[in-house]
This record gives C-alpha cells, structure tokens and sequence, in this order.
C-alpha cells in the first residue's frame, strides 16, 4: 500500500520568539505557522503583544531570542530578503492627502522603480481592483475613511507581495468601509496573497480567517479555526473563547472556568482532527 506525504507550506514559521522592553517581557517564546495562501488573524487584549510580534515579523525589530522563517527568507541572517517579499499596512492609513488616488499609486510604483508606463498601469489596475476608478482624480482629503484604508491597501500592492501584514486594518470604519475592506482582502487571497492581520473585532476574525490564534500575556494560548476554538472550548461565540482564554488569573466569575472544564473534550476532538491528517489546533494555559 503506497502512502502519499502532504507537507504544508508556510509562509511564517516562528519558533520561540522573545522580547522584552526595559526589563517588562512582552513576547514570552511565541510559536506562530502561517500555511501559504491564507487568512490568519491574530487577537489579543491590548498590551498582548500583537503589534510587537508583527513589528518583529515585519523585521522593524529585532527579537532577544527566538527564529523565524518568512517568505523563505530567515529573520536574523536575510531581513532585505524578508522585507523584499512582504507588505506590511499600519493602523492609519498612510496616504499624502494633497495628491489624488491614482497620483499616490503612481508616485509609489515609481519609488518601486516601475517605468512610467508601468506604473500608471498598475495605478489603473489597482484603482479598479478597489473600486476607486471612479475617485481616482479626487484629492485624498476628500475621501471617506472606507476608501482612504482602501487606497492605503492598493499602494501596499503595488509590488505582489508573498505576505500581506494588515496591523488592526479597520479600525475606525463603519460597518460598510469594514465590509469593503474585507472583500478586498479576500480577493487578496483567493489570489494566493498570504495574510496575517491582527484584529480587536472578533466578527472579523470569524469572517475572514482560515486561521486564529489568540495570543495573551506574551505567548499564544490558543490556535486553531474558529469553530475549532469554539467547539474545543464549547463555546457559542468566538467572543466566550476570547473571554475565557484572555481572563485574569484567579477570576473566578470568569469564563476561564469554560476552558478549564473542556480541556477533556479539546483534546479528544483535537485527537480525531489529528487522526484524520487535519492540523491539530492548541491550546496552552
């Protein structure tokens, strides 16, 4: 009988990664496996470290200890070949509000050293893509905040990267802008565009993540779907998952109690998952 060996390909693959800030431990040996061609989504409470991990990922700091392997590239020895191969947008959208849409997509193609043909090429086909043709000749300043954050992720674009890196991509949009962002995003990575976001909305998380892992106090507690996540814990909604994982120790009017008592029925559905070749989510408390 001739079996066949499936081996995942990851875009991030980071192992023990440390960081502390004037003696204060913010990341405490993260773990972290993001498959090519899909959507993770990194939570957290505020202070969790998030916007430090993906700062670290993005080569923007360096870690005291740990490794990572992203885009194929290693963190430590080739951060030029790391930075070559990702995109990474901030929390506000960093668009000069003096030029129009296609002005600014153009100006960064050219900085990527495109031709001027090119770029205005690429303006055009990023415009479209985010349903900006329309807009395209309107000062930025005069944008909604839907499309700014839209146009903030076209220019991210300009050059395809194999990692997009969202940091809290909707922050501050209502709920149509959010929507339209997502939609983009998926578009993103049905065309094979990696994507690690981190997110305070949960519903976001549930909409748009192949992968979720919760990360708290410095170290990621959990890590699998949302409906793994959900069933692990028995919980109804991401939103128990988060609160039962991310509760302060020794609460007892927490949900953390949830996590605690379903440990038996997350490993034996996590050893069903296993059994059947899927990858086995985890937990750590």
């Amino acid at each position: 009988m001739t079996h066949t060996i499936l081996r995942m390909s990851y875009t991030v693959n980071a192992a023990g990664l440390r960081k502390a800030f004037r003696g204060k431990t913010v990341l405490d040996g993260v773990d972290l496996a993001v498959p090519a061609g899909r959507i993770a989504a990194l939570l957290g409470p505020n202070g969790a470290g998030k916007t430090t991990l993906i700062r670290i990922l993005a080569t923007l700091l360096r870690p005291d200890a740990g490794s990572a392997v992203v885009a194929g590239h290693d963190l430590l020895t080739d951060p030029r070949g790391v930075r070559r191969s990702i995109s990474l947008t901030g929390q506000y959208a960093a668009v000069d509000d003096m030029l129009t849409g296609e002005e600014n997509l153009r100006m960064m193609a050219r900085l990527r050293h495109l031709p001027a043909r090119a770029a205005r090429e690429r303006a055009a086909e990023l415009l479209d893509t985010f349903d900006l043709t329309d807009a395209r000749r309107r000062l930025v300043k005069t944008y909604s905040g839907g499309m700014r954050r839209r146009l903030d992720l076209a220019v991210s674009l300009i050059a395809r990267p194999e990692l997009l890196v969202l940091d809290e991509p909707t922050t501050g949009l209502d709920p149509r802008g959010r929507e339209q962002l997502w939609s983009a995003v998926r578009g993103l990575a049905a065309d094979g565009v990696t994507v690690l976001l981190t997110t305070q909305y949960l519903a976001e998380a549930e909409q748009l993540a192949d992968q979720v892992a919760v990360l708290h106090q410095g170290r990621i507690v959990a890590e699998g779907t949302a409906s793994q996540l959900k069933s692990g814990l028995g919980a109804a909604s991401l939103d128990e998952v988060f609160l039962a994982l991310t509760a302060p120790s020794g609460d007892t009017a927490s949900p953390s109690h949830t996590a605690s008592s379903n440990h038996t029925a997350w490993n034996n559905d996590t050893a069903a998952a296993s059994a059947a070749g899927d990858r086995t989510p985890e937990v750590t408390r």
